[in-house]
């Protein structure tokens, strides 16, 4: 990928597939907890996360097997128009629970595969600046989610929303034709049935094929990314309506309040790109591991300010703590996975970092919103907090560092 054209179609259709995302998400989250609990909305997010646990891998794995990156983007952006179909023709909880596991299935086939391009468009001296224009763009399009559906919620009919969610994710397919793919591809395309082969040998690997996954420390990488995950994301799934039921701001309010997290990201991003380049990447993970911890302390802690400005206030600087701690630990952390990736693995090893994100939000929406649910929203926040600080201890012990800051990346097989 070369040119300012291939960067501008890329981000294009990554700011719109996860405006779509962000967008689909959080009215469904609105929506059904009115409707039914804040654990029917928790399962939302379950459904979400699985897709991506269970898709990413595969994804992955088919991109670098055949070559055909660019091709399994296309696909996966067809499937999300897809997936938003049902629930245009059936509005109800069981079919958006349904419908949005589908369109993360489908996503799941993004942020991998084109992670993998950027970064070696980057190249390892700038694989950090490459991820962070590539995030950057992803947390851009989540923040515009966010506003989004912060006027929608409040002023249009739900299947306006849905209607929107297929319009955003088509605009970001059709970008993909515009983007070249830079990626090695094999000399000969495989047969199906070695496709499959492949596939599944990756997917489920001997255990002397699993060596990569204990260089430098990358397990221990995965294993606390579920557990910051299971904290984080299960916050997120229910957030929005404790913003609105709990701390009571309007809809409008709500989601400028959510934007604060990927609208910092935006910055955050690009910065600490060039920061895991020059720094390392062990720093960052931990520091984001660090700042998932505190977020989660802050949003349990906002009903403690009296109703007003400061609440609000507290709330943005919440989420943009959020922002930061995301930001440290996604560029840290793809970074490191780039570093020690095999030749031909890489979107392989991401896919499996999404996996461990989808473990942590399979798990995460469903337990924190019954917690919710019986008890509530605070004490569930504040239980959760406890797994970012888990999570943090683990990457300070566990990660070796990858990268000298000076030539080239180091690797430690175990």
């Amino acid at each position: 990928m070369t040119g300012r054209r291939q960067w501008f179609a890329l981000a294009l259709a990554t700011v719109t597939r996860f405006t779509g995302a962000i967008l689909m998400g959080t009215a469904l989250a609105v929506i059904v907890e009115a409707r039914a609990s804040a654990f029917a909305a928790g399962l939302v997010g379950t459904a979400y996360y699985a897709g991506l646990m269970l898709w990413s891998p595969f994804w992955g794995a088919i991109a670098d097997i055949t070559g055909r990156r660019r091709a399994v983007l296309l696909l996966t952006g067809a499937g999300g128009v897809a997936a938003v179909v049902p629930l245009v023709a059936v509005d109800s909880v069981a079919v958006a629970i349904g419908s949005r596991g589908v369109y993360a299935a489908f996503l799941a086939g993004f942020a991998p595969v084109a992670l993998s391009i950027a970064s070696h468009h980057g190249g390892t001296d700038g694989r950090g600046r490459s991820i962070g224009i590539f995030n950057s763009a992803r947390s851009g399009g989540s923040a515009v989610g966010y506003v989004a559906v912060g006027a929608a919620l409040e002023y249009v009919a739900p299947v306006a929303i849905y209607w929107a969610v297929a319009a955003v994710t088509a605009v970001s397919t059709v970008a993909l034709l515009l983007v070249a793919d830079p990626t090695p591809t094999p000399e000969q395309s495989p047969s199906l049935g070695a496709v499959l082969a492949e596939t599944r040998r990756r997917l489920l690997p001997a255990p002397d094929e699993r060596g990569h996954l204990r260089r430098n420390g990358l397990a221990w990488l995965y294993v606390a990314v579920a557990l910051r995950n299971v904290a984080v994301l299960g916050i997120m799934a229910v957030v929005a309506p404790y913003l609105i039921r709990v701390i009571g701001v309007a809809e409008l309010a709500m989601g400028a309040l959510l934007a604060f997290n990927h609208g910092s990201q935006v910055g955050f991003m690009y910065a600490l790109g060039v920061v895991a380049d020059r720094t390392g990447r062990k720093p960052l993970v931990v520091a984001g591991m660090g700042g998932s911890a505190a977020f989660a302390l802050l949003v349990a802690g906002l009903t403690l300010v009296p109703p007003g400005v400061s609440r609000l206030v507290l709330g943005a600087a919440t989420f943009v703590v959020l922002g930061a701690s995301f930001s440290a630990m996604t560029i840290g952390g793809l970074a490191f996975i780039s570093d020690v990736a095999p030749d031909g693995r890489e979107s392989e090893l991401m896919g499996i970092r999404e996996t461990a994100k989808g473990l942590g939000g399979v798990v995460g929406p469903t337990v924190v919103g019954g917690v919710a649910t019986l008890a509530s929203y605070e004490t569930a926040f504040a239980a959760a907090s406890l797994l970012g600080v888990l999570a943090t201890a683990i990457v300070a012990w566990g990660l070796v560092e990858t990268y000298d800051t000076v030539s080239t990346p180091l690797t430690v097989d175990p």
